[in-house]
Protein backbone atom coordinates (compact mmCIF):
# COMPACT_ATOMS: atom_id res chain seq x y z
CA UNK A 1 0.00 0.00 0.00
CA UNK A 2 2.34 2.63 1.15
CA UNK A 3 4.89 1.33 -1.92
CA UNK A 4 2.04 1.88 -4.23
CA UNK A 5 1.48 5.72 -2.72
CA UNK A 6 5.30 6.29 -3.40
CA UNK A 7 4.84 5.12 -7.26
CA UNK A 8 2.05 7.27 -7.49
CA UNK A 9 2.87 10.16 -6.16
CA UNK A 10 6.55 9.87 -8.24
CA UNK A 11 4.64 9.49 -11.02
CA UNK A 12 2.70 12.68 -10.52
CA UNK A 13 5.98 14.23 -9.70
CA UNK A 14 6.99 13.85 -12.84
CA UNK A 15 3.97 14.02 -14.74
CA UNK A 16 3.87 17.69 -13.37
CA UNK A 17 7.28 18.39 -14.57
CA UNK A 18 5.63 17.33 -17.75
CA UNK A 19 6.55 13.70 -18.44
CA UNK A 20 3.74 12.14 -20.41
CA UNK A 21 4.77 8.69 -20.04
CA UNK A 22 4.58 9.06 -16.55
CA UNK A 23 0.87 10.66 -16.57
CA UNK A 24 -0.09 7.96 -18.54
CA UNK A 25 1.05 5.28 -16.35
CA UNK A 26 0.00 6.75 -13.15
CA UNK A 27 -3.82 6.87 -14.82
CA UNK A 28 -3.39 3.67 -16.17
CA UNK A 29 -2.49 2.45 -12.98
CA UNK A 30 -4.85 4.46 -10.92
CA UNK A 31 -7.68 3.47 -12.80
CA UNK A 32 -8.28 -0.13 -11.94
CA UNK A 33 -8.53 0.92 -8.00
CA UNK A 34 -10.60 3.69 -8.76
CA UNK A 35 -13.07 1.20 -10.29
CA UNK A 36 -13.43 -0.76 -7.63
CA UNK A 37 -14.05 1.89 -5.33
CA UNK A 38 -16.92 3.47 -7.17
CA UNK A 39 -18.53 0.04 -7.31
CA UNK A 40 -18.18 -0.76 -3.71
CA UNK A 41 -19.86 3.34 -3.37
CA UNK A 42 -22.24 2.57 -5.58
CA UNK A 43 -23.31 -1.01 -3.67
CA UNK A 44 -23.23 0.56 -0.77
CA UNK A 45 -25.98 3.41 -1.81
CA UNK A 46 -28.04 0.51 -3.19
CA UNK A 47 -27.27 1.61 -6.83
CA UNK A 48 -26.19 -0.61 -9.57
CA UNK A 49 -22.29 -1.36 -9.77
CA UNK A 50 -22.53 -1.13 -13.28
CA UNK A 51 -22.94 2.60 -13.19
CA UNK A 52 -19.06 2.84 -11.81
CA UNK A 53 -17.54 3.90 -15.06
CA UNK A 54 -19.31 7.20 -15.66
CA UNK A 55 -17.52 7.95 -11.92
CA UNK A 56 -14.15 7.18 -12.88
CA UNK A 57 -14.52 9.34 -16.13
CA UNK A 58 -15.58 12.21 -13.83
CA UNK A 59 -12.97 11.49 -11.61
CA UNK A 60 -10.02 11.01 -14.28
CA UNK A 61 -11.00 14.41 -15.84
CA UNK A 62 -10.70 16.14 -12.57
CA UNK A 63 -7.91 15.13 -11.56
CA UNK A 64 -6.61 16.18 -15.52
CA UNK A 65 -8.04 19.58 -14.94
CA UNK A 66 -6.96 20.08 -11.30
CA UNK A 67 -3.64 18.61 -11.30
CA UNK A 68 -2.27 21.62 -10.98
CA UNK A 69 -3.90 21.95 -7.66
CA UNK A 70 -2.21 19.35 -6.12
CA UNK A 71 0.58 19.70 -3.20
CA UNK A 72 4.07 18.07 -5.20
CA UNK A 73 4.54 18.06 -1.10
CA UNK A 74 1.84 15.78 -0.15
CA UNK A 75 1.12 12.35 -0.92
CA UNK A 76 -1.12 11.61 -4.34
CA UNK A 77 -3.32 8.97 -3.24
CA UNK A 78 -5.06 11.17 -0.34
CA UNK A 79 -5.85 13.93 -2.96
CA UNK A 80 -6.64 11.17 -5.34
CA UNK A 81 -9.11 9.63 -3.31
CA UNK A 82 -11.00 12.66 -2.14
CA UNK A 83 -11.53 13.89 -5.65
CA UNK A 84 -13.10 10.33 -5.72
CA UNK A 85 -15.37 10.42 -3.02
CA UNK A 86 -16.65 13.92 -4.06
CA UNK A 87 -17.51 12.71 -7.65
CA UNK A 88 -18.98 9.76 -5.65
CA UNK A 89 -21.19 11.69 -3.71
CA UNK A 90 -22.07 14.55 -6.39
CA UNK A 91 -23.35 11.34 -8.38
CA UNK A 92 -25.51 10.19 -5.56
CA UNK A 93 -26.69 13.38 -4.86
CA UNK A 94 -27.53 14.04 -8.33
CA UNK A 95 -29.71 10.56 -8.60
CA UNK A 96 -31.29 11.44 -5.57
CA UNK A 97 -32.66 8.17 -3.36
CA UNK A 98 -33.65 5.70 -6.07
CA UNK A 99 -34.44 1.97 -5.80
CA UNK A 100 -33.48 -0.42 -8.90
CA UNK A 101 -35.75 -2.97 -8.98
CA UNK A 102 -35.66 -5.06 -12.17
CA UNK A 103 -39.10 -5.29 -13.70
CA UNK A 104 -39.00 -9.11 -14.39
CA UNK A 105 -38.93 -9.86 -10.41
CA UNK A 106 -42.51 -8.31 -10.42
CA UNK A 107 -43.63 -9.78 -14.26
CA UNK A 108 -46.02 -12.00 -12.49
CA UNK A 109 -47.78 -9.71 -9.89
CA UNK A 110 -47.96 -6.87 -12.88
CA UNK A 111 -51.86 -6.18 -13.66
CA UNK A 112 -52.04 -6.61 -17.64
CA UNK A 113 -54.93 -4.02 -17.37
CA UNK A 114 -55.61 -1.11 -15.24
CA UNK A 115 -57.94 -1.95 -12.72
CA UNK A 116 -61.31 -0.46 -13.08
CA UNK A 117 -62.33 2.36 -10.94
CA UNK A 118 -64.12 2.08 -7.94
CA UNK A 119 -66.20 5.15 -7.76
CA UNK A 120 -68.39 5.97 -10.93
CA UNK A 121 -68.12 9.45 -12.57
CA UNK A 122 -71.70 9.98 -11.16
CA UNK A 123 -70.57 9.27 -7.55
CA UNK A 124 -67.73 12.04 -7.88
CA UNK A 125 -69.08 14.34 -9.18
CA UNK A 126 -71.67 13.99 -6.31
CA UNK A 127 -69.36 14.14 -3.87
CA UNK A 128 -67.19 17.03 -5.58
CA UNK A 129 -70.62 18.97 -4.90
CA UNK A 130 -70.18 18.75 -1.56
CA UNK A 131 -66.91 20.36 -0.76
CA UNK A 132 -67.08 24.27 -0.54
CA UNK A 133 -67.20 25.99 -3.54
CA UNK A 134 -64.10 27.94 -3.29
CA UNK A 135 -62.35 24.00 -2.81
CA UNK A 136 -64.33 22.67 -5.69
CA UNK A 137 -63.12 25.21 -7.84
CA UNK A 138 -59.64 25.07 -7.35
CA UNK A 139 -59.88 21.23 -7.48
CA UNK A 140 -61.71 21.66 -10.87
CA UNK A 141 -59.19 23.93 -11.93
CA UNK A 142 -55.82 21.97 -11.35
CA UNK A 143 -57.49 18.58 -11.79
CA UNK A 144 -59.58 19.21 -14.84
CA UNK A 145 -58.34 22.51 -16.39
CA UNK A 146 -54.53 21.31 -15.98
CA UNK A 147 -53.91 25.10 -14.66
CA UNK A 148 -50.82 25.46 -12.70
CA UNK A 149 -50.72 26.99 -9.17
CA UNK A 150 -49.99 30.46 -10.44
CA UNK A 151 -52.62 30.56 -12.65
CA UNK A 152 -55.35 28.83 -10.70
CA UNK A 153 -54.33 32.21 -8.17
CA UNK A 154 -54.93 34.85 -10.40
CA UNK A 155 -57.76 33.13 -11.74
CA UNK A 156 -59.31 33.30 -8.27
CA UNK A 157 -57.78 36.34 -6.82
CA UNK A 158 -55.67 34.21 -4.22
CA UNK A 159 -52.20 33.72 -2.87
CA UNK A 160 -50.51 30.91 -4.36
CA UNK A 161 -50.15 29.68 -0.63
CA UNK A 162 -54.06 29.72 -0.27
CA UNK A 163 -54.72 27.78 -3.71
CA UNK A 164 -52.34 25.12 -2.37
CA UNK A 165 -53.82 24.85 1.24
CA UNK A 166 -57.80 24.90 -0.82
CA UNK A 167 -56.52 21.90 -3.02
CA UNK A 168 -54.83 19.95 -0.34
CA UNK A 169 -58.45 20.88 1.70
CA UNK A 170 -59.94 19.78 -1.29
CA UNK A 171 -58.32 16.56 -2.16
CA UNK A 172 -58.30 15.51 1.96
CA UNK A 173 -62.28 16.12 1.81
CA UNK A 174 -62.98 14.32 -1.53
CA UNK A 175 -60.75 11.30 -0.30
CA UNK A 176 -62.72 10.76 3.60
CA UNK A 177 -65.99 10.85 1.74
CA UNK A 178 -65.28 8.65 -0.86
CA UNK A 179 -63.20 5.92 2.00
CA UNK A 180 -66.63 6.52 3.50
CA UNK A 181 -68.92 4.79 0.49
Amino acid sequence: MRERDDEWTGLMRQAIAGNDEAYHRLLKAVTPVLRAAARRGLARAGQPADQSEDIVQEILLAVHLKRHTWDASAPFAPWLFAIARNKLIDTLRRRGRRIFVSVDDFAEILAEEPPAPTVSAAELEAQLKTLPQRQREVLQSIAVEASSIRQTAAKFSMSEGAVRVALHRALTGLSAKLREQ
